[in-house]
C-alpha cells in the first residue's frame, strides 16, 4: 500500500473554484453543543452549555467553506460571553474564514439566584437565553432574546367570580436590539415587572400566600402583558428594536392564549 508523504502539501478542495456561479446565503455548522462562561450583570462568571449555529455567506466562485474553523474559533475564544463579546467573536469568525458576512446564534440556560419575597430563602430560577449576532462588512448587530416564565391571573375571571380567579404560568419572550449594553438580568426584570407575579424556585408558606395575593391584586390578560412590556421597552432609551410575545398556558382550556408586539424605533 502506498502511503502519502506527510510533508507533501494536501489539496484544499474547499477553496477551489466553483463553476456554477451561485452564492450561498448561509453555510456553516448547526446544533454544536459547547460549554460556555457567561458574564453576569455583577461581573461574576456563570457556567452553562450552549447550542451554537455558526454560518457565513459563501461567494459564488468558492466551492466550500472550512467547517473545522468554526469549531476552532469557539475552542480558542478567550472571553466570557455577553452581547459585547459576541461582536468580537463575529469579527474573528469572518476574518478566519475570509468572508464579509457571518452569523452566530447561541442558546443556553441562564440561572439567576432569587430570594423569596417574605422568607428571603434563596434559590435558582432558569431562563432560556439566545444571543444572535450578524456582521456585514464590519457592522455588527446583536439581538438578545430571553424567555421569562411568570404568573398571569385573568381579570375577567376575577371580575365575574364570587371568589377566586383562574391563573396560569406564562412565558414572556423578549427579543431586543439595543444601542447600549443590556444585561440578561435587565431583560428579565422588564418582563417580571409587568407580570401578575414573578416566579421563584423555592417558596415557604408565607411566600406562597404573598405570591397568590400579589397575582390576585394584579390581574393581566395576555394583551395586558405584551402592552405593558412594550410600554417599558418604549420608555427605555437603550432599546432600538424589539419583539415581545406572551404565551399563557391556560388552566381552564387545553390551548394557550398568545399575543405579540413588534417595534423598530429606527423606523418611527
Amino acid at each position: 500500500m502506498n502511503q502519502r508523504d506527510p510533508h507533501l502539501p494536501i489539496a484544499d478542495v474547499q477553496s477551489s473554484e466553483d463553476i456554477r456561479r451561485i452564492s450561498i446565503d448561509r453555510v456553516g455548522i448547526k446544533s454544536l453543543r459547547h460549554p460556555i462562561r457567561v458574564r453576569t450583570e455583577s461581573g461574576a462568571i456563570s457556567h452553562s452549555v450552549a447550542t451554537f449555529d455558526m454560518n457565513v455567506r459563501l461567494a459564488h466562485s468558492v466551492k466550500g467553506t472550512h467547517m473545522s474553523r468554526f469549531v476552532e474559533i469557539l475552542e480558542t475564544n478567550p472571553e466570557p460571553f455577553s452581547a459585547q463579546s459576541l461582536v468580537a467573536l463575529l469579527e474573528r469568525m469572518v476574518a478566519r474564514l475570509e468572508v464579509s458576512e457571518g452569523r452566530i446564534e447561541m442558546q443556553f440556560p441562564f440561572f439567576i439566584e432569587k430570594a423569596a419575597p417574605i422568607s428571603g430563602v434563596k434559590s435558582l430560577l432558569d431562563y432560556e437565553v439566545s444571543l444572535a449576532g450578524e456582521i456585514n462588512n464590519g457592522v455588527a448587530r446583536i439581538t438578545t432574546k430571553v424567555v421569562v416564565p411568570v404568573t398571569s391571573l385573568c381579570p375577567c375571571s376575577k371580575e365575574i367570580s364570587a371568589y377566586g380567579a383562574h391563573n396560569q404560568r406564562s412565558h414572556v419572550t423578549i427579543s431586543v436590539r439595543s444601542t447600549e449594553p443590556m444585561s440578561i438580568e435587565d431583560v428579565v426584570r422588564i418582563a417580571e415587572g409587568q407580570a401578575s407575579c414573578e416566579l421563584y424556585g423555592l417558596l415557604k408558606r408565607h411566600d406562597e400566600k404573598y405570591v397568590t395575593e400579589r397575582a390576585y391584586d394584579n390581574p393581566k390578560f395576555v394583551e395586558d402583558l405584551v402592552r405593558d412590556v412594550a410600554a417599558a421597552l418604549n420608555a427605555d432609551a437603550r432599546v432600538e428594536a424589539y419583539v415581545v410575545e406572551s404565551e399563557n398556558f391556560e388552566s381552564i382550556h387545553n390551548h394557550s392564549a398568545y399575543a405579540m408586539i413588534e417595534c423598530d424605533k429606527t423606523k418611527q
